[in-house]
């Protein structure tokens, strides 16, 4: 007979990644179905449950267990299956996941696939299984999660990340195709925890093409380094990679995005006061004119062509009244008052609007 599942938990893990649980996750996943509990926390058919609640608690996870309403008078629902339930019989009696070994989980893992098959999805008995099978196979999720140790994030956030993946490595998996689930679920379980890497340790999203090419950079600069004594520069990491300078360049900016420094944080030298933004703040003194530039643009729009065409020439260009006289064929005393009669407009429109 096969472990009762304690229904809080195994929704936690079912929910532990930030994006929620999966499309697949049934709706009868938090009441999974088991044997009735006594007062000690002992399950009534002689096997200890996998984690049992106390107190207020206890009740609450005790309804949960059941699913359903009592069938009547605290009766044990009827059935030959586990915990009563049609569809779990002939199944073999764990007293818990976590004292069984890896080819004793492999074995009973193969027999509740095969009875997985014969379940109808959403239903108490293909809930308590899928979700055994969660429990059986959680040594996969903390092997994978051991080769990301050295990253900052926690090794719990990992754990919980990398058993959604167990979660749909378990939904896609197909016994008859003759693969071992290890071999199968392994893939799916690290591409999840990679993928929340991905998604989530970058202080600047940037494309995954970029995110693989910082990785790719990184490897070439430590090789060539040790190779030539020296840093590489951008010349021979492009020869080194197949790639073109300016695609280094590219992966080599977008290498700055990976993390980002606090503008509030203390300089490294102890002795320096004040903060990063205090050292390299200014005042832009540009910001002033803004509102002007803004305020201008439809009154610039509203002159006539010559009129924009002698403010850009000598405003922009910076040519004298003779010069755009002479590239307009007019005099410079008729450039003087047609500049003249275009500023005062403009400071007239601007008058009014203030």
């Amino acid at each position: 007979m096969s472990p009762r599942l304690d229904g809080s938990r195994t929704h936690d893990a079912a929910s532990a990644c930030p994006q929620g649980p999966t499309n697949s996750d049934s709706p009868a996943i938090g009441a999974v179905p088991g044997p009735r509990r006594s007062s000690d926390g002992v399950a009534a058919g002689g096997t200890v449950s996998l984690a049992a609640p106390t107190g207020e608690d206890a009740v609450h996870g005790h309804e949960a267990a059941r699913g359903e309403e009592d069938p009547g008078d605290g009766e044990v629902p009827t059935g030959d299956g586990v915990g009563g339930f049609e569809g779990l019989e002939g199944l073999p009696e764990i007293p818990s996941p976590s004292t069984v070994g890896a080819l004793d989980a492999r074995a009973l893992s193969k027999t509740l696939f095969e009875r997985l098959d014969t379940l109808e999805e959403g239903t108490h008995a293909h809930a308590y299984v899928r979700n055994t099978l969660v429990e059986l196979n959680l040594a996969l999720v903390r092997f994978a999660a051991t080769r990301f140790r050295t990253r900052s994030e926690p090794m719990e956030d990992i754990v919980q990340v990398g058993t959604i993946g167990l979660i749909k490595a378990i939904d896609r998996f197909e016994l008859s195709r003759g693969v071992e689930f290890p071999t199968f679920a392994m893939p799916t379980i690290i591409g999840e925890i990679k993928r929340f890497f991905r998604d989530t340790s970058w202080a600047v999203r940037v494309p995954r093409r970029l995110q693989e090419l910082r990785i790719d950079l990184a490897k070439a600069g430590d090789e060539l380094s040790q190779r030539l004594d020296r840093a590489p520069t951008t010349g021979e990491l492009a020869e080194h990679l197949g790639l073109t300078r300016e695609e280094v360049v590219e992966g080599l900016t977008a290498s700055n995005g990976y993390s980002a420094g606090s503008l509030d944080a203390q300089h490294d030298d102890h002795e320096s006061e004040g903060s990063l933004a205090d050292r390299i703040g200014y005042e832009d003194h540009g910001l002033e004119g803004i509102e002007y530039i803004e305020s201008l643009k439809p009154l610039i729009a509203s002159l006539s062509d010559r009129d924009r065409l002698i403010l850009s020439l000598r405003f922009v260009t910076n040519l004298t009244q003779s010069e755009i006289g002479e590239e307009l064929g007019i005099s410079q005393m008729h450039v003087s008052r047609l500049l003249s009669r275009t500023l005062g407009r403009l400071r007239e429109g601007l008058t009014v609007q203030e």
